[in-house]
């Protein structure tokens, strides 16, 4: 494709993460996008990521709305090349199975499943923004005897994957707050360029007057709300000015709220979303710590398990010794009953993340909002 096309689906990708699209709708317009850059077979394969963990929250294909369960088994329980969370965490953030394998994509089980549904060249992308956080994963195809995918094809996706996993975090957040389930949802409110307030979701007003120098009975948004609009207008009209603007508040009650604005781009005007929620420090660390009992620092060694960093990983990101790592590793074993990391990572991914995952799919296909994070549960007896 020549560089004029790539250069359009790149704008059009910005375009689309700025207009406070639903999730479902931002993958459905951005595979058109970049089928005009980078040909692929059939539909695109995306995912949203819990950047906690690593772990796969949502999936979305345009002719698979469910994941096979062979398919789960296979990423969180066999021992293969080119799974989410080791291209996620991988320093290129990019990787094609051909790639891999050296060259012998035949040698890879994962190559069997993707025959039996008609693809063969696989190109696995994370969506990651550029603060580091991973939202995201995208997955595209190509059929036997077509080209494989090059460098131009890999540079591309790889320029618009920050873009892309900001609008994936912005459409989770926005979808949170337009459907809460519970106390802790997100709040909204939509401001247009004359600071005049639109609209706001149910509850949002408990939010903002938790922040300083707000009165929501008077009218008067908190300054760091403001702020926040202010620069997230300022991508609208200037979009390589930066990415989402967000902001960290110490709420009234003592407790870190974090801001997030988003430019809502339309024809006719400039609006921006500010959205407002708790800070979450992990939201897998309370899952683990209801479920299983783990201590801070097995919760720690086990979030980066699940990451799929090797005991020197976990050392030198913890300094400590590969002994106290391993220690650490058979206390959470014991608590949660299994044998070894990859048991771990699939009894946790299956009791907490596998719901969510099957939730959003049901989700997709009655055009509710799609939501983010692992689903609290009971572990088993």
């Amino acid at each position: 494709m020549s560089g004029y096309a790539k250069q359009r689906a790149s704008d059009r990708i910005a375009t689309l993460t700025r207009q406070g699209l639903d999730l479902v709708t931002l993958w459905q317009e951005s595979s058109e996008a970049i089928s005009s850059a980078v040909p692929y077979y059939q539909a695109p394969c995306w995912y949203t990521l819990d950047p906690a963990s690593l772990l796969v929250t949502s999936h979305f294909n345009e002719g698979m709305p469910e994941l096979p369960p062979e398919w789960l088994a296979q990423e969180y329980y066999a021992d293969d090349v080119n799974q989410l969370a080791d291209v996620a965490r991988s320093e290129r953030g990019i990787s094609t199975l051909h790639e891999a394998t050296g060259g012998d994509p035949a040698s890879s089980p994962r190559w069997h499943q993707n025959m039996m549904l008609g693809g063969d060249q696989e190109l696995i992308a994370c969506l990651r923004t550029r603060s580091g956080e991973a939202w995201g994963a995208l997955g595209l195809y190509r059929e036997p005897g077509q080209p494989i995918f090059d460098d131009e094809d890999l540079a591309f996706i790889r320029a618009v994957a920050p873009v892309l996993a900001t609008g994936a975090r912005n459409s989770l957040l926005l979808g949170e707050a337009t459907d809460p389930e519970d106390a802790d949802a997100p709040g909204l409110i939509v401001i247009n360029e004359s600071w005049e307030i639109e609209s706001a979701t149910p509850g949002v007003e408990r939010w903002l007057s938790n922040l300083p120098d707000g009165d929501w009975a008077a009218g008067r948004l908190p300054s760091s709300v403001l702020a926040v609009a202010g620069r997230a207008l300022r991508t609208a009209t200037y979009p390589d000015a930066g990415e989402v603007a967000v902001s960290r508040v110490m709420s009234r009650s003592g407790r870190w709220i974090v801001l997030h604005g988003t430019s809502l781009v339309s024809s006719s005007s400039r609006r921006v979303a500010v959205i407002v929620e708790p800070a979450h420090p992990g939201r897998i660390a309370p899952l683990l710590m209801a479920a299983y009992g783990l201590t801070d620092r097995e919760q720690e060694v086990t979030r980066l398990v699940l990451q799929g960093n090797s005991t020197t990983d976990i050392a030198e990101r913890l300094v400590v010794s590969g002994n106290t790592v391993q220690q650490h590793l058979k206390s959470v074993f014991d608590k949660t009953g299994v044998r070894s990391r990859r048991d771990l990572v699939g009894k946790i991914f299956f009791a907490h993340y596998e719901p969510r995952v099957r939730d959003n799919e049901r989700r997709a296909a009655d055009g509710a909002p799609l939501r983010g994070g692992p689903v609290v549960a009971r572990p088993e007896l």
